[in-house]
């Protein structure tokens, strides 16, 4: 099992949300994970807009209980991330996204939770398979 889960807004939102069509996954996922898992403040940021006023208080209550935790700073990565962007511009690739797949680059042994297929795309260290779990 991957030292460190990392969960981006799909995850997140799916698991908060009972109407997502992926909350049933995300649920089970998350049962096999043990918290704290880590994410990216871009990621919460998608997570909150997403989620709204009717699922903040339960993400709100992830970030007190310390089961999701920041563990990402966009300032110490930037260029890195920048460049990802630029490499995944046609798809285009978001910021948290970048924020993602870079995390996996500074940390051996993660594993990314996500509803988006696009991290079987994407690639660390150029040519290096993203360590995730998704739907289907």
């Amino acid at each position: 099992m991957a030292a460190s889960v990392l969960v981006d807004a799909g995850f997140v939102v799916a698991l908060l949300s009972r109407r997502d069509a992926h909350h049933g996954w995300a649920v089970a996922e998350g049962g096999r994970r043990t918290p704290p898992w880590s994410t990216c403040e871009a990621a919460l940021s998608e997570a909150f807009h997403l989620l709204g006023t009717r699922g903040a208080p339960a993400l709100r209550g992830l970030l007190q209980r310390g089961s999701l935790r920041v563990a990402f700073g966009l300032a110490e990565h930037l260029e890195p991330v920048l460049k990802l962007m630029d490499k995944y511009a046609d798809m285009p690739m978001s910021l948290a996204d970048a924020c993602m797949v870079r995390m996996t680059e500074t940390l051996s042994d993660s594993l990314v939770l996500s509803t988006d297929a696009d991290f079987r795309i994407y690639r660390r260290h150029s040519r290096q398979v993203v360590p995730c779990v998704v739907p289907g």
